[in-house]
């Protein structure tokens, strides 16, 4: 193990963040660049390397935690890397983005701060891109068998790669301009710089996967000239289709869905645009949903300039700490402080919209709420609770309902979709049309990336036993796991 007695001696530190004042001037990464060096081998050292690894359960991935947990304790960074990348198509990605329900399965956890994981893993995925650790793995011998992948997202891209190390030619369709789906447009970049997604990009393609842009399949592309074109097809098409807010006012224009409003700001990032079509600039915004997307709208809209900033939340606040109805090792609901939330703006739990006002010309000018109550399961209005609130911009928040269906996509290719509105699949990922298989929150719905990744790996190894008959890709997951919660 690491440090026999690290866990005793080490307290938790975590990645120090750039002053507020600073951060939201620019789209950089909200965290000091090498920060986290200096102090990641302690951190490491925590590691209990316990009997039972739960944070293994923790993560579908199965990451091996406590291996490279060792190896960054020692500064071994090159085997850190190799054990990283045994179980993780994209560390950087997860290091970023995912919640960490590893950490919430960490044995330390019980009693102690847990170990910081994702930090670790972090650390260890920048110092191998530093020093030229991350190379190209081109498979040995091509198949000569192809498949199409449809969406760039993390599922898409973890089942592309793992298809073209094994030998396929992979091909990659995305309905945007660029590739890395909700990696590229929905992830504010100072949450995860795209320069982590385009250096990923360019060693997939020195590997031999291809890439297709602007191409949306069911309209520019027919799902019968795709099944021509390929042996197999993978859907990763994502989990897109908003849930909406169906309440008097709704069509004011100043109403959007959180992505119609997020890509914009990356976009302007890119070079796309000087300012953004949608902006928050001097403005009273009302952000509905409390989850990680509403926070990616507060932070970008403290960023643009927005007067005030105000996050609704239909559900009660959660508490700091986990609570006996959600015992370790499952992922528990707790109160966040995200670095929006550390970059102002207030936070309004138990509410719901009732209505939206306008102006004479059409512009949304104030949101109607009113608190509530859950009776049985379901929200309840509290009488004489009601108040209003500036409402200029007002972005929609509150998930995802299934995969899209008014494209064509699920049409064309005549998928079966399961009870939820999710594309259906056997235990290979495969659907009910031979050769087309699906992974990630098209198949899924709604989840976090690090399930998306695994996924993709686990669809991946379906492929490429259809192909050939046998497959010594890993699966890490089946469709029918679901995440380690009550």
């Amino acid at each position: 193990m690491a440090d026999p007695k690290g866990f005793l001696t080490t307290g938790r530190e975590v990645a120090e963040t750039r002053p507020v004042a600073e951060r939201v001037k620019d789209w950089n990464e909200v965290y000091v660049p090498g920060s986290l060096l200096p102090i990641i081998s302690k951190q490491a050292g925590r590691c209990m390397d316990c009997g039972i690894p739960f944070c293994h359960n923790g993560c579908p991935l199965g990451n091996l935690i406590p291996e490279w947990n060792d190896y960054a304790y020692r500064e071994n960074w090159q085997a850190a890397s190799e054990r990283l990348h045994a179980t993780n198509n994209f560390p950087e990605f997860t290091g970023r983005l995912c919640p960490a329900p590893c950490e919430s399965a960490c044995v330390l956890g019980i009693s102690q701060p847990a170990v910081t994981i994702k930090n670790v893993e972090v650390s260890i995925i920048d110092k191998a891109w530093d020093t030229g650790d991350v190379k190209p793995q081109p498979p040995e011998r091509l198949s000569g068998k192809t498949a199409a992948v449809i969406g760039s997202g993390p599922a898409g891209l973890a089942a592309a790669q793992q298809l073209t190390r094994a030998g396929h030619t992979a091909v990659v369709y995305e309905r945007a301009d660029r590739i890395g789906g909700l990696l590229r447009y929905g992830i504010p970049e100072f949450k995860m710089e795209k320069r982590h997604v385009n250096r990923r990009i360019e060693q997939m393609r020195a590997e031999g996967t291809k890439f297709r842009t602007g191409i949306e399949i069911g309209r520019d592309l027919t799902a019968t000239d795709l099944r021509k074109r390929f042996d197999a097809v993978v859907i990763a098409a994502g989990a897109t289709t908003a849930r909406d807010l169906p309440v008097p006012g709704r069509e004011l224009n100043g109403i959007h869905q959180a992505m119609e409003y997020l890509p914009l700001s990356n976009k302007v990032v890119e070079g796309d645009f000087v300012s953004p079509p949608i902006t928050a600039e001097g403005k009273h915004v009302v952000v509905i949903g409390g989850g990680d997307t509403g926070a990616d709208c507060v932070g970008t809209a403290h960023r643009q300039g927005a007067a005030s900033v105000t996050q609704l939340e239909i559900m009660p606040r959660p508490g700091e700490e986990r609570s006996a109805g959600q015992p370790w090792p499952t992922f528990p609901m707790l109160y966040k402080v995200t670095s929006a939330h550390e970059e102002g703006g207030e936070r309004v739990y138990s509410v719901s919209t009732t209505h939206f006002e306008g102006d004479a010309d059409g512009n949304v000018q104030s949101l109607h709420l009113v608190e509530v109550e859950f009776v049985d399961g379901k929200p309840t209005r509290k009488p004489g609770t009601e108040r209003v609130i500036p409402a200029q911009l007002v972005t929609l928040a509150m998930g995802f309902t299934g995969t899209d269906v008014e494209n064509g996509l699920v049409s064309q290719f005549g998928l079966a979709l399961d009870e939820r509105g999710n594309i259906a699949r056997d235990a290979d990922f495969a659907t009910n049309v031979d050769g087309v298989y699906v992974a990630g929150d098209a198949g899924r719905g709604q989840s976090l990336i690090v399930w998306a990744i695994a996924e993709g790996r686990s669809a991946a190894r379906g492929v490429d036993r259809y192909l050939t008959g046998t497959s010594e890709l890993p699966a890490p997951i089946r469709p029918t796991d679901r995440s380690l919660t009550v």
